[in-house]
């Protein structure tokens, strides 16, 4: 068996190497000069319920990111806004569509059948996605207008659940306007072989999926794979890829799994200060989420609605929360520490938030940071 695989003695990683082994791989720890479409590819999308997010997170990992790049792509049907990885949407180019899309739809459907048990009584799924496809062929459609025509066959389900069918059972994305830099629109399906011009994978290639979420997440344990693809049973796929894998430890004792080749540069790693976006995946996506936030810190983020908010990376770790406001003449940035931190440490606070506050406003009008001490 060659040396690199996971049958070897496995290294420790701490908590800190952890982090940035981790960090390194989400390109948080040095801004790469790599175009949109290639760290999208590399971060396997980036989470995208609200229309902004995405742009703040290559904002935060890209040199010399502009907003344009990526609305171009949106615009060019090269990268699209779709409900995959947990059943979240999230902006993937067309091609990661085309193969992640078949991975994570035993989730889709799995998904729709518990949390929509109730609404969808009563009626065959497949039924009413026959029926959306054939709306959707003849044109784009509203999720309002959509579910308006839907209910003039089932008029005693609701509309939330009609509309959770089209979007679980059939491949289907959100098209611009919405999602594009400085627009905005309402949130309009169209079928995804129309609109990409290319059809789905025939099959779910799942040894890829979990060997690109290492490289963008690892190192990691099947549990966090599982926590971020939404699926289950995943130890089967892990087990037949061990070859081509590395085995190192937590420091509690679990088993990381790794890619050999993979950057692990170690507890000493410098970790600039970062702004990640809202609902951004690198807090996101594993079982065990402190190899960058505490529990603590996780629980003053959370909302009853699930609504993430923009967080704040200092030496790594999650340290505090942001928000922007933008009215037609001014944008301001609130900043809520939630920890005590140095002059210098607040320093690099500010000045990485001016650098939000200027890409945020597009560089115009009165710009105003607010920081609240923890």
């Amino acid at each position: 068996m060659p040396a690199t695989t996971a049958s070897r003695p496995a290294d420790v990683l701490d908590r800190r190497a952890l982090n940035r082994a981790f960090l390194a791989r989400q390109l948080l720890l040095k801004r790469p000069a790599m175009s949109a479409s290639a760290a999208l590819e590399h971060l396997v999308g980036l989470q995208a319920q609200a229309p902004l997010p995405p742009y703040y997170g290559l904002w935060t990992r890209l040199e010399d990111f502009r907003p344009e790049e990526l609305s171009d792509l949106l615009t060019g049907r090269q990268a699209v806004r779709v409900p995959l990885m947990r059943g979240t949407v999230h902006l993937v180019t067309s091609a990661d569509f085309r193969a992640l899309r078949p991975c994570v739809q035993p989730f889709l459907e799995r998904s729709l059948a518990t949390t929509f048990a109730k609404d969808l009584k009563g009626l065959d799924p497949a039924d009413v996605a026959d029926a959306g496809r054939a709306l959707l062929e003849k044109a784009p459609h509203t999720v309002g207008d959509l579910t308006v025509a839907l209910r003039t066959t089932w008029p005693d389900h609701s509309a939330n659940a009609l509309s959770n069918v089209v979007r679980c059972l059939l491949p289907v994305v959100q098209i611009p306007p919405r999602g594009v830099w400085g627009q905005g629109g309402q949130l309009t399906y169209a079928l995804a072989d129309d609109w990409i011009g290319a059809p789905q994978d025939a099959e779910a290639d799942l040894d890829s999926l979990v060997l690109r979420y290492l490289a963008a997440f690892g190192p990691a344990t099947v549990k966090d794979i599982q926590a971020w693809s939404g699926l289950t049973r995943l130890r089967a796929v892990t087990e037949r890829l061990r070859p081509q894998l590395v085995s190192l430890l937590a420091d509690d004792g679990r088993e990381l799994l790794d890619l050999p080749d993979a950057p692990r540069p170690g507890a000493d790693a410098d970790a600039p200060v970062r702004y990640l976006a809202p609902f951004d995946n690198a807090i996101l996506s594993h079982a065990d989420r402190t190899r960058i936030i505490s529990d603590e810190h996780r629980k003053a983020i959370s909302t009853k609605n699930a609504l993430i908010p923009g967080t704040i990376l200092l030496d790594g770790f999650v340290a505090g929360a942001w928000r922007t406001d933008r009215t037609r003449t001014s944008t301001t940035l609130d900043v809520q520490l939630f920890t005590q931190v140095t002059k210098r440490q607040r320093a690099g606070i500010a000045e990485e938030g001016e650098r939000l506050l200027l890409f945020a406003s597009d560089g115009a009008g009165p710009r105003e940071l607010r920081i609240a001490d923890a």
